[in-house]
């Protein structure tokens, strides 16, 4: 079979590795627009529960990238000067362009041939290939030229995000929570190598309004919000890469194949970065289209399949994100609350996490919560941990 991978990122190189590794006479053709050391963003995570799922395709790649990765047991919340950490909430996470350039490199072993600065405008140029795999991510080619086949749906959260870096390392996983005379922000943080951190700035509409982004340029919105986290930076710099303020976008695909052309990461699903699951799901889609494929030697039998079994799994998570997603919208009503009763709501937010799961998951907050409930004394005393 002569297969065409569209797009160099986590998805698409893993799928084009796994399946030249597994059918290695076939011909796997992957195609990226961008230069190989290119990209945007900074780090990415990957739950524990995500590693071991990949763990147990595939534990020779979940082995070779381990060591290069940054881990935490704990998620720290910051409300206006107080923390509580939040135990038992296992992540890991790399810098992307290491995660590409390990991908880049398992491909090319296992024989995939890559074409990095080759952009495809037309789908006619992959004519003779006997399938398309598009993993060419939100702006995905295939899916724009099919949508009315694919049955997309396309929306976008009201709140304004923009992704920075810094080199300030943060010990865990920490959101912090930020209220000015003109808005509320919140900041989503962590340490993905021993010298640089993520640190994705997120604000409401209005106050995004407020202070004028709208008109500020990349340096001035830099700057602004180098302010208003002076403290959580302590001295650092955030730096910018394509950084520009958006609104996260919901894409959804009720049909994941057309004719041999089928869809796989963000230009089949998005998942806000609230739950940090857009990589583990893109390269889980990979294992699912490889095992499909496998399954049957019909190929539109087998893309039928790819959608029966992992369209389900796919809507439970997207699900659970959209309703992390709602919470965040509405975080400054949120921060309303005492700092406990904050903790709570946020770990609960996605739905999937009740009493006796988080009593298991983080028995030490489930402790100090209950505690504080119980009126064993405010929220600070209480909790432990929680520092002013």
């Amino acid at each position: 079979m002569r297969i065409a991978v569209i797009g160099g990122g986590p998805g698409g190189l893993y799928f084009a590795y796994l399946w030249k590794k597994r059918h290695p006479d076939d011909q796997v053709d992957l195609f990226e627009q961008n230069p190989a050391d290119a990209t945007w963003g900074f780090g990415v995570v990957f739950s524990d529960q995500a590693l071991e799922f990949l763990r147990a395709d595939d534990p020779e790649t979940v082995d070779a990238i381990a060591p290069h990765m940054e881990s935490w047991e704990n998620i720290t919340l910051n409300l206006q000067g107080d923390s509580v950490a939040i135990d038992g909430v296992g992540f890991s996470s790399i810098g992307r362009l290491e995660l590409l350039r390990f991908l880049q490199q398992r491909a090319l072993d296992a024989g995939v041939t890559p074409r990095f600065d080759t952009p495809i405008h037309a789908i006619d140029q992959l004519n003779g290939h006997d399938l398309i795999v598009a993993a060419d991510g939100l702006n995905s080619l295939v899916r724009r030229a099919y949508e009315g086949d694919f049955g997309t749906s396309l929306s976008y959260s009201s709140n304004k995000f923009v992704w920075y870096g810094t080199s300030k390392r943060f010990d865990t996983l920490s959101q912090t929570f930020v209220k000015t005379d003109r808005g509320t922000f919140n900041a989503h943080h962590y340490r993905y190598s021993p010298t640089m951190s993520t640190f994705l700035v997120e604000c409401d509409h209005a106050t995004w309004q407020a202070y004028g982004f709208a008109y500020k340029d990349v340096e001035q919105s830099k700057g602004v919000c180098e302010e208003v986290f002076a403290d959580t930076l302590g001295g650092h710099c955030l730096v910018s890469n394509k950084s520009v303020w958006r609104n996260f976008p919901w894409v959804w695909n009720e049909h994941w194949s057309f004719k041999n052309m089928v869809l796989l990461g963000d230009a089949l699903h998005s998942a806000h970065f609230s739950i940090g699951s857009g990589t583990r799901l893109a390269i889980e889609d990979a294992i699912a289209l490889v095992k499909a494929l496998e399954s049957d030697a019909h190929l539109t039998t087998a893309l039928q399949r790819y959608q029966a079994e992992r369209k389900p799994v796919v809507q439970k998570l997207v699900n659970a994100a959209r309703t992390s997603a709602f919470w965040y919208e509405h975080f400054a009503q949120h921060m309303q609350l005492d700092l406990m009763d904050f903790a709570y709501s946020y770990i609960t937010r996605s739905g999937r996490i009740d009493d006796a799961r988080l009593r298991h998951m983080s028995p030490a907050f489930m402790a100090r919560y209950e505690a504080a409930k119980n009126g064993a004394g405010d929220g600070g005393d209480a909790a432990g941990e929680v520092t002013a």
